[in-house]
This record gives structure tokens, C-alpha cells and sequence, in this order.
């Protein structure tokens, strides 16, 4: 067994922090995070963590590189204090997409992450909805990946709208998509679309969307190029109301604007990036992903299997 449970948040997602901290009752550990004006990073522990089980909120979303190197220098501060065991709870993890050479003279930069982390001294990772699932392997340590798939799902199924089908943005989330069909007891169709660069073209729909109301689903959206044209072509075939249903918010411009004017009911996302103010449309509802990895956490301090908690 390890020693009391502590958890720490960097600045990336603090309110999450503050959830998951009430979840498990144990209060939110104090740290200083100072940004010199040279641009350094300086981390400063309140009070001594040796030999305790220590935990570190930080999902790295905007200012990613920033948030990275947050998360690095918060691991050393911990493993030099003498921690027992260092946890980085990534609830997003950054550069997933650059997960393999798919082009000559590229980095594959997710691995490079996952590198950096362990080298800091993390002796565990979690984190949530992975772009890529190979991306578990490129860590040397141990790990959780979970999913919001259940917390998603859960709340679709509150719909109980019967005449409805899930459409994947596209063929690369088409198997997670059928575990939302097979769940939700729908019919699937899928987005094909063809990536130039940075952009992406939605080509054509297969399936029938024709009278029901959808359920686009995927993991992330970024500059909601991709759900753009998923809503637009299953609006052209014939759709009712459409639902978009993802678990990243990175909502890079020009996404707010895109998602703005889409003909969307709802935007259903979860809390593992938090969206500012100035982000939040009318139609957007977060879900809480605290409950879930505040239990991850509490299994893993007292050495109960997570996989349990999924039925697995």
C-alpha cells in the first residue's frame, strides 16, 4: 500500500480538479505556479508529499506546449519531494494525431509525449478517449485509458428517440461508432470523407438517414471542419434533428463559428477540456467526466481493479 492519497492540479482544467478532489472528499493540495517573465515555469509545493500517492490533474489542451511542460515540471517537483508514486491523469492528451510515420521525414510526436512524461518520473498515467489506441504502448509505465463512451451514451439514451441512426464523422471512428449503435439499439451510417492537409471533404453517405433524427458521434472535434460537413450531408439525405456527441471540446477557430451555424439541436461534449465563456453556445451541453476518473483515481489508490468498474 501506498501512503495518504494527494491531489494536485495544474492550471490547464483546475475546475475539474476541484470536482474530482469532492468526489473522493480529500481536499485539493496547494501548489505555486509561477510564470516568470523570461517565460520559466516555477513550481512550488505547499506542503511535503514523501512517500505519499500523489495524483496530477493536467489535461494538455490550450496552451498545449505550455501545459505540457507544466505537467513535466510538476512531475520532477513531485519525484525530487520524495513522492511514493507519481499519477499524471491526462483527461486530454495532446499530439494524439501525430501517432505514426505516415509521410517521409515526420516525428511521431504522441510517442515523444509519452517519452517526456515517463522520463519526468510519472510511475502511472490515465487518461481518457485516446485518437489513437496504439498510443498506450508507446508508454514504459503502466496505465489507464478510459472512456466517456458510457457517460455519452447514457445520457443519449435519455432521448429515447427510436427513429434515429448514429452517424460517424468518418470511416476512422466507425468501430467505436457501432458500440454507440449496438448500445443505443440504432442502425449506423457513416461520413466518408477524403483529408487534404489540415482540411478534410465530406465525399459521400453510407447509409440511410432519410426521416430520422442523428446522432453524429466522435472523439474529438478541433476545428469542427469534419462534423461541419457530416451535418451538412446527412442534412442533404434527408435528416431531422441532428445531435453532435464527441468527448474532446478543443474547438480551435474557426470551430465556435462553424458550430454556430450548423442546423444542430444539441452539442453534447464532456468537461475534459474546459470550454470559456466566450465558447459556450446556447445549444452545448458538458457532462462531467469528474465522477468518473475520481473513481479511477480511488480504485487505483486502493488497488481495486478499474476494469471492473466497466464490467470488464
Amino acid at each position: 500500500m501506498y501512503g495518504e492519497i494527494r491531489i494536485f492540479s495544474g492550471t490547464a482544467n483546475r475546475p475539474l480538479a476541484e470536482e474530482i478532489a469532492a468526489y473522493l472528499k480529500a481536499p485539493l493540495d496547494g501548489v505555486d505556479i509561477i510564470d516568470f517573465p523570461n517565460e520559466n515555469i516555477f513550481v512550488r509545493l505547499h506542503r511535503s508529499v514523501r512517500g505519499q500517492d500523489v495524483f496530477i490533474i493536467q489535461p494538455t489542451c490550450s496552451p498545449v506546449n505550455r501545459n505540457i511542460m507544466e505537467l513535466l515540471i510538476m512531475i520532477d517537483t513531485l519525484k525530487r519531494a520524495s513522492a511514493d508514486r507519481i499519477t499524471a491523469v491526462i483527461p486530454f492528451y495532446a499530439y494524439g494525431r501525430t501517432d505514426k510515420k505516415d509521410q517521409p521525414r515526420v516525428p511521431i510526436t504522441a510517442r515523444l509525449i509519452a517519452d517526456m512524461i515517463t522520463v519526468a518520473g510519472a510511475n502511472r498515467f490515465v487518461t481518457i478517449d485516446l485518437h489513437a489506441g496504439q498510443i498506450q504502448g508507446f508508454f514504459s509505465i503502466p496505465g489507464d485509458e478510459l472512456t466517456a463512451f458510457h457517460l455519452l451514451s447514457d445520457y443519449l439514451l435519455k432521448k429515447k428517440l427510436s427513429n434515429a441512426v448514429v452517424v460517424t464523422a468518418d470511416l476512422g471512428f466507425a468501430k467505436e461508432g457501432r458500440n454507440f449503435a449496438q448500445k443505443l439499439r440504432l442502425p449506423m451510417a457513416f461520413v466518408e470523407k477524403r483529408r487534404t492537409g489540415i482540411d478534410s471533404e465530406a465525399v459521400t453517405l453510407i447509409g440511410n438517414v432519410q426521416g430520422k433524427n442523428v446522432f453524429i458521434v466522435d472523439d474529438e472535434v478541433d476545428t469542427a471542419g469534419s462534423v461541419a460537413h457530416a451535418v451538412n450531408i446527412v442534412k442533404e439525405h434527408g435528416a431531422k434533428d441532428i445531435y453532435l456527441c464527441f468527448t474532446h471540446p478543443t474547438f480551435s477557430p474557426p470551430a465556435i463559428e462553424r458550430l454556430r451555424n450548423l442546423p444542430v439541436k444539441e452539442i453534447v461534449t464532456t468537461n475534459t477540456i474546459p470550454i470559456p465563456p466566450e465558447k459556450m453556445l446556447p445549444n452545448i451541453t458538458v457532462l462531467s467526466v469528474a465522477p468518473l476518473l475520481g473513481e479511477v483515481i480511488r480504485r487505483i489508490h486502493k488497488g481495486i481493479s478499474v476494469g471492473e468498474l466497466f464490467n470488464e
